[in-house]
């Protein structure tokens, strides 16, 4: 019965770490981010309030390879006009991967306030 026992606290202790490891891949490697909106910030895009170009170029290439497991790790983002505070307004950056090709990272607010905005990018 003892063996037993070993091989279910085994599985058992495995599966709480994969568990963990999991939630902190999840939390760490998330794409969105809320940025104040402040005279440090912010640009005027058409009229519009806009986040500066080189705090979402900034921003994203930190966050596109959080981990070694989650994304590739991209360098030289940028991004050629601010994004708009306003909910829906897209923005498509450029960087370049370790291996030297080119790609276009979207970028979209999914909420905008008076101080602030949430955006988010896809990797």
């Amino acid at each position: 019965m003892q063996p037993s026992r070993f091989v279910v606290g085994v599985v058992g202790g495995a599966t709480v770490v994969v568990a963990l490891g999991a939630l902190a891949t999840h939390l760490i490697a998330g794409t969105e981010s809320t940025t104040e909106l402040d005279e440090h910030s912010t640009v005027l895009v058409g009229g519009h309030e806009a986040l500066a170009p080189a705090i979402v170029a900034n921003r994203t290439q930190g966050k596109y390879h959080p981990l070694p497991w989650v994304g590739q790790k991209v360098h030289d983002v940028a991004c050629p006009s601010g994004l708009k505070a306003v909910a829906g307004a897209t923005l498509t950056c450029t960087g370049r991967t370790s291996d030297g090709k080119s790609i276009d990272i979207l970028v979209a607010v999914t909420r905008a306030t008076d101080s602030s905005v949430t955006w988010k990018f896809d990797r």
